[in-house]
């Protein structure tokens, strides 16, 4: 009798500019449709505002515009997907835009391969690793390095 001794972790995966993204579904509280959010000044570009979520004001992020892609008209399918993060300054929930919600896929963590050296053109600093499935890459996201620290500081007084 032989025992599988590889560990598994499930991620959520979604679409953003037609590519595959994935994060840990453990940093994942609730999946929402978009809906307004209140807009707040003096916020880092990539933040939309925030939504009152059951009581916590929590600060909603465009990954499209976090991550320099072209920016795209919210739809039907565009969603929130709700994190729990964690950061020097301590443990709070934002909100991220993405364009559809996929799946939940079961990855070996033997099967995440590093992510490749782009140098300093490219900012990998989001990215735990990447993961082939069905002839697409995945790109699975560390979410508690989405905010540096400058940028949680700007947004603290939210939290």
């Amino acid at each position: 009798m032989t025992t599988d001794t590889r560990q598994q972790k499930q991620f959520l995966t979604f679409q953003l500019a037609g590519e595959a993204y994935g994060v840990d579904i453990l940093k994942v509280q609730e999946i929402r449709g978009w809906e307004p959010v209140r807009v707040i000044p003096n916020t880092p570009y990539f933040v939309k505002g925030v939504l009152n979520l059951r009581g916590a004001v929590v600060p909603i992020v465009d990954l499209r515009e976090r991550f320099g892609l072209e920016s795209a008209e919210y739809s039907q399918k565009t969603v929130v997907i709700v994190l729990s993060v964690k950061h020097s300054a301590g443990q709070f929930v934002i909100g991220v835009v993405a364009d559809a919600v996929s799946d939940v896929l079961d990855i070996d963590l033997d099967d995440i391969k590093k992510t490749p050296n782009f140098g300093t053109q490219i900012d990998t600093r989001y990215m735990q690793g990447m993961h082939v499935y069905k002839q697409s890459m995945i790109m699975l996201l560390d979410v508690d390095k989405l905010l540096n620290s400058d940028e949680v500081e700007s947004i603290d007084g939210l939290f």
